[in-house]
């Protein structure tokens, strides 16, 4: 493991991070990378690089305009700090093709912030259980009323329509390790 001092710094730089999310300090919050890049693997997509994470942070928070955290535990791993949170928000605009169903959703997630031999942040990689999330969000549809349903079916197809993008290959694509350099 890392020395003490390095755990400490690293630490403060994802609580940090989380900090100016909740604040939508985006330009604060990509400066804890020296290139932005999300990992968000129960949908299989990357976002890379500084435009690519800050349409990211605008899409998610049109659609969650609430969207906040509450830490659950944070640990220390050789090349990375683990965070456990529950991730909460109302989906009050749309998301993609998903128009707005006014469901409130409360999903516990994992993120790796990943570091390189530099103690440089390389990669926040996230994950979570989409259907937690998804069967949250369509409760907030009203479907007692008939009048409701075009709208439920719009959330659906447009549900149906961001589950059918291929995967990016670097998430899919990986290589199984070796354990070459692990000594008993």
């Amino acid at each position: 493991m890392p020395p003490r001092d390095v755990l400490l710094a690293r630490q403060r730089l994802v609580l940090d991070h989380f900090r100016d999310e909740v604040a939508h300090d985006w330009d604060a919050t990509l400066s804890t990378f020296p290139h932005p890049h999300y990992e968000l693997v129960p949908m299989m997509l990357v976002h890379d690089g500084d435009a690519a994470v800050r349409g990211y942070y605008h899409d998610t928070r049109v659609a969650f305009p609430d969207q906040h955290h509450e830490i659950i535990a944070l640990r220390h791993s050789h090349d990375a700090v683990v965070v456990e949170f529950w991730l909460m928000g109302t989906h009050l605009g749309p998301l993609g093709p998903v128009p707005p169903t006014g469901g409130r959703f409360r999903v516990r997630m994992t993120a790796y912030f990943v570091f390189d031999a530099d103690e440089r942040l390389v990669c926040e990689r996230i994950y979570f259980d989409r259907m937690t999330m998804v069967r949250q969000l369509l409760k907030g549809l009203d479907l007692k009323d008939p009048r409701r349903w075009p709208h439920a079916a719009r959330v659906l197809r447009g549900l149906l329509a961001m589950s059918s993008d291929e995967p990016d290959p670097r998430l899919s694509e990986t290589t199984p390790p070796t354990y070459d350099d692990v000594t008993s």
